[in-house]
């Protein structure tokens, strides 16, 4: 009897994920998609805290300025966070930087616990600190630490093993996703306020190192390779052990190589193929962007307090993750197994403009709400996963200078640009009036979107040439 079952679970996973080569290759996978659940989980936790505090704090019409004073913060945190690259391994920096944002969520819980200064005041003015600070805390904890996740998970995964591989970690994700919002909300727990929750998502964080910490120590060397083009290949000995390591004459210059934050911008800008993922990325979350300040809008208008406001959005949240699971767990990255790159990366843009349509002559809440949830769902669950894969078949000094920078400060921007775009969105009301004014709002940013969409195809097309290109030729791109 458990025989038959086990057999039966496996034919579903090798159905949804293809057939693992070894058993050492799941536990390496299951041990990533561990740490990548505790990481959106404990984002995932502070996520709807972050506009709740925002809102009872500051103000959420202040959401465009607070996106837009974040991209400015974030510029010298991608400078230091690629001086640390550059100096130590990837994986040393996840350890950094996961222990010194667990220690700063420990430190905002004390002050949101503070009677003058914290939660208790509900006082709302652009003045308090506090509700900025909280804001960029929560944006660069997203922005730095999902991708240096990645980072190493790129760097120490072949292409075939990735196609197994990363739909599985995502899978895992999108629990982390359901799991963190639904349990721990102030709400549930019985907190007056968000604080506890904040102290909480530290703890996770410390946990989230230290598994990070086990996998690097005693996950199998043959398990953490990464892939290299035919002409970088070659074999070095280990002096210490006499083993063996598959290795690239870049891999042993590449800390020389990231010299800094410029050098980014110089290896994105050098390379038509990191400046079309760097397009796809900007692209969406303008779009995005717009929608998101919609609904938050709307949800700051339809509950007064803190806590329900953190509770509506933690619900939001949670149906994000069942989205992104269903479409992971009914096999949606068969999309790009069996139909290819090409495939997988235009079904974001055709559902986008969909969405656009929709809420324009729909703009209510009920609908705002599902189109953010489809559209962070499928966004999490394939075009991530998708757009992950595209760096692959480039060299390990291209992924270290590129990926960082277009998945931080180039979606920081785009956020920031879109949060411009919604400035205008009080303009156009106080000239034309609520009703009138959104629609023309929501009608300009359609025509701007279309056009944006309509060229994302055509650099989706581009990306996934140059993608089989590469892995048919065992080359690189760039």
């Amino acid at each position: 009897m458990f025989a038959t079952t086990k057999q039966f679970f496996r034919k579903i996973a090798q159905s949804l994920w293809g057939k693992f080569e070894s058993r050492a290759e799941i536990v390496k996978f299951v041990s990533l998609a561990v740490t990548f659940f505790l990481i959106i989980c404990v984002y995932w936790i502070m996520r709807p805290v972050k506009d709740s505090v925002l809102a009872a704090t500051v103000g959420m019409e202040n959401q465009p300025w607070a996106k837009i004073f974040s991209t400015i913060i974030m510029l010298p945190l991608v400078v230091l966070y690629t001086r640390l690259i550059s100096k130590f391994k990837s994986e040393k920096v996840f350890y950094i930087l996961i222990f010194a944002y667990g220690l700063i969520a420990i430190i905002f819980m004390y002050f949101f616990m503070d009677p003058k200064i914290g939660l208790s005041n509900t006082e709302i003015s652009p003045y308090r600190l506090i509700g900025w600070l909280w804001y960029v805390y929560v944006e660069s904890f997203g922005s730095l630490l999902v991708a240096l996740f990645w980072v190493i998970v790129t760097d120490t995964t072949l292409p075939e093993s990735a196609k197994r591989g990363f739909p599985l970690i995502y899978m895992l994700g999108q629990f982390g996703n359901i799991v963190g919002p639904f349990f721990i909300t102030a709400e549930k727990l019985g907190f007056k306020t968000s604080a506890p929750i904040v102290g909480i998502s530290g703890a996770i964080m410390f946990l989230t190192g230290i598994l990070l910490w086990l996998f690097m120590r005693f996950t199998p060397k043959d398990q953490l390779i990464s892939y290299i083009g035919k002409d970088e290949k070659n074999f070095l000995e280990k002096t210490a052990t006499g083993e063996k390591e598959l290795v690239s004459k870049k891999d042993a210059s590449s800390k020389k190589e990231v010299v800094g934050f410029f050098q980014g911008i110089k290896t994105i800008f050098s390379h038509g193929y990191l400046m079309g993922i760097l397009f796809i990325i900007m692209t969406y979350e303008i779009v995005v962007m717009i929608f998101d300040y919609h609904f938050k809008m709307m949800v700051d208008s339809t509950f007064l307090t803190e806590i329900t406001k953190a509770s509506y959005l933690a619900n939001y949240a949670v149906w994000t993750g069942v989205v992104a699971t269903l479409c992971v767990v009914l096999g949606i990255n068969n999309i790009q197994r069996k139909l290819g790159m090409f495939a997988s990366l235009i079904i974001m843009p055709l559902l986008v403009i969909v969405a656009i349509f929709v809420f324009k002559f729909y703009p209510i809440l009920s609908v705002a709400l599902w189109i953010m949830v489809f559209s962070k769902g499928v966004n999490f669950a394939l075009n991530q996963p998708t757009i992950k894969q595209l760096y692959i078949p480039t060299t390990k000094a291209s992924r270290y200078n590129s990926q960082g920078w277009i998945e931080i400060f180039g979606a920081r921007f785009a956020k920031t640009a879109g949060s411009m775009v919604n400035l205008t969105r009080s303009m156009f009301v106080g000239k034309y009036g609520a009703l009138i004014g959104v629609n023309f709002f929501l009608t300009i940013t359609l025509s701007v979107s279309f056009g944006l969409v309509i060229a994302w195809l055509f650099v989706a097309f581009y990306l996934a040439k140059e993608h089989k290109k590469a892995l048919d030729d065992d080359s690189v791109v760039c």
